[in-house]
């Protein structure tokens, strides 16, 4: 079969190469890829990996052989899954338990922004309990991540405060953002959760922010910059506050049941997703560069074979 894996002398470190089949275990399906999400992380990856390593996190396509325990859907069903890697390839082995069936009213390619980013939403917001009545405070929040955390925050009865600059703020606001600030520094706590994705010192500033027994969640340092923290930024005025580190693949299981549910939202309407750049997956140079340079907003999606 066809991936896309890291090669050393070619563009962006990437190659389109034929590879062996996945080998599945008991509980995987072999899906046939129809298409993938870029995610902001891979990008660290496509640097650091080995040649031979094959990227993607975000698949969508159609099983074309059921898992051997019984588990999991049948083949021919359309399904939405989340891999630790080789997504970027013609076909991936997937655990059932990280699979959903996709809806009929969602298409592939909404469907391929969902994994990643909308499970890292539902799964840092939940650090924050109840959200009825509270105040969260979302920076990065014009990203992928940010706003479905907006959305989903809101229809948990959240107050969301949401970091961005001013020309997504007519955006972020129809969303469900009550207040879209331009810097951190503006935002008037204090907030029972925070998420973070920036560091350096916008979490520096968050810690500011955080009412005493809040929760920061850190996700992210898009900034690139180390934040010193002490004991005395959380006193007086934050004591009993957390800062809670998060990333998906240590984040629990019950992955599928998280996208089953964020396909639900979306093929009821109530989970707006963006797709802004739709490429063959032999164009990944330009969705590459899209993403770079913050170019699009929204996700860049890879459609496979054909």
């Amino acid at each position: 079969m066809l991936a896309l894996a890291i090669s050393s002398d070619g563009p962006d470190r990437l190659k389109l190469t034929q590879v062996d089949e996945p080998n599945c275990n008991g509980n995987e399906a072999l899906v046939a890829v129809h298409a993938t999400s870029l995610n902001r992380g891979e990008l660290r990856l496509l640097s650091i990996r080995p040649d031979g390593w094959i990227p993607g996190q975000d698949i969508v396509g159609i099983v074309e052989r059921a898992a051997a325990d019984g588990s999991g859907p049948t083949a021919g069903t359309r399904v939405a899954a989340l891999v630790d890697q080789a997504g970027w390839a013609e076909h991936v082995a997937v655990p059932t338990d990280r699979l959903a069936v996709l809806p009929d009213a969602v298409s592939l390619a909404v469907a391929a922004t969902l994994p990643v980013a909308g499970t890292t939403a539902l799964r840092t917001l939940r650090h924050g309990g109840d959200l009825t009545g509270q105040q969260v405070l979302i920076t990065g929040a014009s990203g992928a991540v940010g706003r479905f955390q907006i959305q989903i925050a809101r229809q948990q009865g959240g107050r969301v405060t949401a970091v961005a600059a001013a020309r997504h703020g007519e955006d972020l606001r129809r969303l469900g953002a009550e207040q879209v600030v331009e810097a951190i520094e503006l935002a008037e706590g204090p907030f029972s959760l925070i998420t973070e994705s920036v560091g350096g010192e916008s979490l520096a500033h968050a810690i500011e922010r955080v009412a005493p027994g809040g929760t920061i969640v850190m996700f992210g340092s898009s900034s690139g910059e180390l934040t010193p923290v002490g004991f005395r930024q959380f006193v007086p005025g934050h004591e009993g506050a957390r800062l809670q580190t998060f990333a998906y693949y240590t984040s629990g299981s019950a992955i599928g049941a998280d996208i089953a549910s964020l396909l639900a939202l979306a093929a009821s309407g109530r989970l707006e997703t963006r797709v802004a750049l739709t490429v063959p997956w032999t164009d990944i140079a330009q969705a590459l560069d899209a993403l770079r340079q913050r170019s699009i907003s929204g996700k860049a999606v890879l459609t496979i074979g054909g």
